[in-house]
């Protein structure tokens, strides 16, 4: 009978055989690109967070060798101890879904139809913009030719950053501001007084937000209202928009700006504080009619029940964090019991994009997929087998492809914006291979 079936492979003798990475920067940010290799020439493609180490996903790589990678959830049990909250997670996810396109790719099939199939055809991108751009009038004017390329729904930054330099908008310990505007740096550490630095504006930017002491004043306040009331000036109401960076103030700070701007009618308010504090986010839910949103820093499905049980009223997974394609799709599914729908964080390449597409296909009670990159114009070119542009009138459309859908990746485009002290691409990894540690957390 087999010989009448068409098959991509023999499943049930696919063994991984290898992992290496490409390590690249500028799509938008840096992220790292994942290649599992089997014995049998199948590729699975996947992609570490960004901003995370690709020691993440490698560390992963002994662990993985001579298995079936057909067995995800098997293998993802096994290694899902090693992940972690926020970039800490990009590591096991990356892998979860090099083994999902594995998977597709060896019975032929797209990784949506392995989940239970389509809610959708089609997914909806809304479409993110820079921080940096000083008034309301001209952010508008850049959102409204996003609208003018067809997207649907759209993304703000409103916080902390557009008034810290105006006198008296924001209340706040001396010299407090001029650390929240370092930066951490990437690439090579050259003396030990760089390395210092470094470590120093890492432990200004891991203050969490009620320890800061920083306030909006209400000139503050008044700014920020003036600004998202000039967006919509441009924009009008037509459209959804949601609201992101507000910056590191305290859950009162958030519950004066959010009741200030509800008339202007945000999709959402993301992020105002950290995820941890699930009952100060039902505090500031039950203060507001703005949704309050929350989530891309979340590993697991268990890391998100909190957060389910406060009220909040979407939920923001980024696969490249959750724990990937089966871990997203459980926590939009656990989401839907409760009544919150769920939009997806993304702000990688084309791979991790069709992962997400792939789980909002497939996902009841999602609403939209982050893109960050309309002002990357090599973006497409990284990989092949996509349609070209890749997202279209603000949509992406799920191609009945095996796998994520994706052919492989263009080693001239990733060898033109590699990291900074990165060399090469794709490289040996065979360092790797025998780490080893008896791994089990129960006696």
């Amino acid at each position: 009978m087999e010989n009448n079936i068409r098959t991509a492979s023999r499943p049930s003798e696919l063994r991984i055989t290898d992992m290496r990475v490409a390590e690249i920067v500028g799509a938008p940010f840096t992220s790292a690109l994942v290649k599992i290799y089997t014995n049998q020439g199948i590729v699975g493609l996947g992609e570490v967070r960004d901003g995370a180490s690709a020691t993440y996903a490698l560390m992963l790589k002994s662990r993985l060798l001579g298995e079936n990678p057909c067995d995800v959830d098997r293998l993802f049990r096994r290694i899902k101890q090693f992940g972690g909250h926020g970039r800490q997670g990009g590591g096991v996810s990356a892998v979860e879904i090099a083994l999902w396109d594995l998977a597709g790719k060896a019975y032929g099939v797209p990784i949506y139809q392995m989940l239970g199939g389509r809610f959708r055809e089609k997914v909806r991108m809304y479409c993110d913009t820079d921080a940096t751009v000083p008034s309301g009038a001209e952010t508008g004017k850049r959102l409204k030719e996003r609208m003018d390329l067809g997207y649907t729904f759209l993304k703000m930054d409103l916080g902390l950053m557009q008034i810290a330099d105006v006198p008296g908008a924001v209340v706040a310990p001396a010299g407090s501001l001029e650390s929240y505007r370092l930066r951490p740096g990437r690439g090579p550490v050259r003396s030990m007084e760089d390395r210092r630095a470094r470590n120093a504006v890492y432990d200004i930017h891991n203050v969490r937000h009620p320890f800061t002491g920083l306030h909006f004043s209400d000139k503050g306040i008044d700014l920020l209202e003036q600004y998202i009331h000039e967006v919509r000036e441009v924009i009008g109401y037509e459209i959804p928009l949601a609201i992101d960076h507000v910056g590191h103030i305290s859950l009162q700070n958030g519950i004066r700006l959010a009741r200030r701007i509800e008339k202007y009618v945000p999709a959402w308010l993301e992020d105002v504080i950290p995820w941890q504090y699930a009952d100060q986010y039902r505090q500031l839910q039950e203060a507001t009619t703005v949704p309050i949103c929350t989530g891309e820093d979340i590993y697991l499905r268990e890391g998100f029940e909190p957060l389910l049980k406060s009220g909040i009223s979407v939920i923001h997974p980024d696969l490249l964090t959750s724990g990937g394609i089966l871990e997203t799709k459980k926590i939009g599914d656990a989401a839907q019991e409760h009544g919150i729908a769920m939009a997806i964080h993304m702000a990688e390449s084309p791979i991790a994009a069709m992962a997400a597409a792939h789980v909002a296909v497939a996902t009841e009670n999602f609403m939209a997929l982050e893109y960050h990159t309309v002002d990357v114009p090599w973006w497409d070119d990284i990989v092949t087998g996509l349609p070209k542009p890749l997202v279209k009138n603000g949509f992406i459309t799920v191609l009945d492809k095996p796998g994520l859908g994706i052919d492989d990746v263009v080693d001239e485009v990733i060898s033109q914006h590699l990291q900074p002290g990165v060399t090469g691409i794709w490289q040996p990894t065979d360092h790797w291979d025998h780490e080893y540690s008896w791994d089990r957390t129960w006696s």
